[in-house]
């Protein structure tokens, strides 16, 4: 019997996500040199890792080796977001994502405990550890005393998500108005880009985990771009749990598209630096999708994203 393929190493499969994320937010195209030493420097790690981490993606065709230049970025990240999925898995990035889908599903109770876990999915204690930690680094789970770990609550039922939207309304636009506010300018370049792509699909092809990515990929940029450091990190917290899934199940692609379009006029707005006008909009585009009902969109998104056109 042939033996079953070796698991990269945990470590390395985490470096090879960064350094996807780097690029993508960087916007760099086909064919962008990649240093090792600029990588190392960009992800704080040695460059060590970061060789094992290159080799990883260029045995998945995301990156090629150049005898006379070294590495070289071989994929459109933005035309193949889903890059990344087709990476291999460790048994705990495995086992954490089976935890997610059951408690999204209420199969699993908001509390749970290793000796459970390990009977449930017939998994060694080590790799169960190992999947909690990984999601308590995500804030998706914390600590109870004992062997016990407590799912965060999740904007995954109606009353969790008003709870959510009213939590963002009041933190959002605030972190467009604080003073300071910077916009990651390569960042949203290639969020911009991949928005226009995903718009452009009928709807019968539209990639709902595609949108995901972008709406908190492109939320988590407005945090980011927060001079206050604790608006940035409250809200990159919470837009986490939005990972989880099942929190965009029950959203039509008529609201989906609508939505990536009034990004692309927010994004408008911020690259302008016409902060007052993107932190309204993005008021009522938080309520618009608060409500999930397309008819209420084809209401207001008109009256206030069509009547302001892109800035000179």
């Amino acid at each position: 019997m042939q033996a079953a393929a070796r698991r990269p190493r945990t470590n390395h499969l985490d470096l090879a996500q960064r350094i996807l994320d780097v690029a993508r937010q960087r916007g760099f195209a086909p064919g962008a040199h990649l240093p090792e030493q600029q990588i190392a420097s960009l992800c704080n790690v040695s460059r060590t890792p970061v060789r094992a981490a290159l080799r990883l993606l260029t045995e998945q065709g995301v990156v090629r080796w150049e005898a006379a230049t070294g590495y070289r970025l071989a994929a459109d990240l933005t035309a193949q977001a889903a890059v990344a999925a087709d990476l291999p898995a460790t048994a705990e990035d495995e086992l954490a994502e089976a935890i997610l889908r059951d408690r999204s599903a209420r199969r699993l109770d908001q509390t749970v405990t290793v000796v459970g876990l390990m009977r449930r999915y017939e998994a060694e204690r080590k790799t169960v550890l190992k999947a909690l930690q990984r999601l308590t680094e995500e804030n998706l789970v914390d600590r109870a005393p004992g062997q016990s770990w407590l799912f965060r609550r999740a904007p995954d039922d109606p009353e969790a998500q008003g709870e959510s939207y009213e939590f963002r309304l009041l933190l959002e636009p605030a972190a467009i108005l604080t003073p300071g506010f910077r916009l990651d300018g390569a960042r949203a370049a290639a969020l911009r880009q991949g928005m226009e792509a995903l718009a452009m699909l009928a709807d019968a092809a539209f990639d709902t985990r595609e949108f995901q990515r972008l709406d908190i990929e492109f939320h988590d940029m407005i945090a980011d771009g927060s001079a206050n450091r604790f608006v940035a990190d409250a809200l990159s917290d919470h837009l986490r749990l939005r990972r989880l899934p099942g929190t965009y199940a029950g959203v039509n692609v008529f609201r989906l598209k609508q939505s990536l379009r009034e990004h692309l006029t927010l994004l408008d707005h911020l690259e302008s630096r016409q902060y007052e006008v993107a932190a309204d909009l993005l008021r009522v585009h938080l309520r618009l999708s608060r409500s999930q009902r397309p008819q209420a969109a084809s209401r207001g998104a008109p009256a206030l994203f069509g009547m302001i056109s892109r800035p000179d």
